[in-house]
């Protein structure tokens, strides 16, 4: 498995996938990562916040199945933040804001 990589993800309301859950995970633009990629997750996380919440995450690029998906152990810890501060660790880490791209 490869190295964890801390990014910020955003919850989203599933429309067409395939998925038991209503809510999923991608992460947010500017990252160097497909916003098409899913996040494996806490259920918890996503069902005690709202749609479009922002966090701050250590994931892993995984394969399954032949499609690769990022994963955080159900029990990682995480980190609610806002879009001023998810800009800004984006502009820090991977050296653009433009998180809307």
């Amino acid at each position: 498995m490869e190295q964890a990589l801390e990014i910020i993800v955003e919850t989203f309301r599933v429309r067409g996938e395939n998925s038991a859950s209503p809510v999923r995970v991608r992460p947010l633009a500017g990252q160097g990562l497909s916003t098409q990629l899913r996040v494996e997750c806490s259920k918890s996380m996503r069902a005690q916040y709202p749609i479009g919440t922002l966090f701050r995450l250590d994931v892993r690029l995984i394969h399954r199945l032949g499609t690769p998906l990022l994963y955080a152990h159900h029990a990682a810890p995480f980190e609610r933040v806002g879009l001023d501060e998810a800009y800004r660790f984006i502009d820090t880490i991977f050296g653009h804001a433009d998180a809307s791209k």
